[in-house]
């Protein structure tokens, strides 16, 4: 019985070690999960800048839009047949 909890004893340990020892590629995996994750976020980041730039000058179309619109419908009221 004791030779066994030896021999489990020894089976545990050697697996707690060999776990432990696989630490630094876990770190460099994490490692570039980390840099991908800070390029996608500067990624969107920009797309955000982006998107935001492009809504202001669809504001600014529309506006221009209308005004071009209600000088067109002024000019219509002054013409009549």
């Amino acid at each position: 019985m004791n030779k066994l909890q030896v021999v489990l004893g020894t089976i545990v340990l050697g697996a707690a070690l060999t776990g432990c020892a696989n630490t630094d590629a876990l770190n460099q995996k994490v490692d570039a999960l980390s840099a991908k994750v800070d390029a996608l976020a500067s990624d969107v980041d920009s797309i955000k800048s982006t998107q935001a730039q492009l809504a202001n000058d669809v504001a600014a179309a529309k506006a221009d839009a209308a005004r071009a619109n209600e000088r067109l419908d002024n000019l219509a009221t002054k013409y009549k047949k």
